[in-house]
């Protein structure tokens, strides 16, 4: 892949994460939202508990907040963090000792992840706006990294395992979901501008 054809790429994911964002009732190429969610074992009455703008617009493929080992007062990076889901679960199961940094791509949803930070009172989260290749976080910083589903969306895997690397103390954990493929695409698919496997 060409460094233009990942530029496209990358361009493309933003732009249609980002309608996820602003407008989670349509029709988008990926599932969204809440009943998507619990789908995927959040479970309601914890949902209930959290603000709506941000299980709304998610866009994850796994419940990987509730299933991850996060110790109360750790350091949490949410990779992808979209409208926060992730994000605001985890600041809970740290605790006020702990501290959660999300870092998502587009502008639009951590605008809605702002909103939803807000509405929680969640204190002990940061949001920063940055790619997965270039994490705007000191090294050694993490205790536990949470990536929900960004794998096939970025074809600048290994420099994205080297941040993960990186910021991830000695000893450090990351906790990972994504979809994978059972079979090869066809070629129709592989050209078409809809898949997404990079």
């Amino acid at each position: 892949m060409t460094a233009t054809d990942r530029t496209h790429l990358r361009d493309k994911v933003r732009v249609a994460y980002s309608a996820a964002a602003e407008l989670p009732n349509e029709k988008h190429a990926f599932p969204v939202g809440r009943g998507f969610a619990q789908s995927l074992g959040y479970p309601a009455d914890l949902l209930d508990r959290l603000p709506a703008v941000a299980s709304d617009a998610f866009a994850g493929v796994s419940n990987v907040s509730v299933f991850a080992e996060i110790p109360s007062g750790a350091t949490i990076l949410d990779l992808g963090c979209g409208a926060s889901l992730d994000a605001l679960i985890a600041a809970r199961r740290v605790g006020p000792a702990g501290k959660v940094i999300a870092v998502d791509f587009s502008t639009a949803m951590l605008a809605r992840a702002h909103q939803a930070v807000m509405e929680a009172g969640a204190s002990n989260l940061e949001l920063r706006e940055a790619g997965a290749e270039q994490l705007p976080i000191v090294d050694e910083e993490i205790d536990v990294a949470m990536v929900n589903g960004i794998f096939n969306l970025n074809p600048s895997r290994d420099a994205i395992f080297r941040e993960l690397a990186r910021v991830l103390r000695r000893g450090g954990t990351a906790f990972t979901a994504e979809l994978i493929l059972s079979s090869p695409l066809p070629p129709e698919a592989r050209a078409s501008e809809s898949n997404w496997f990079a």
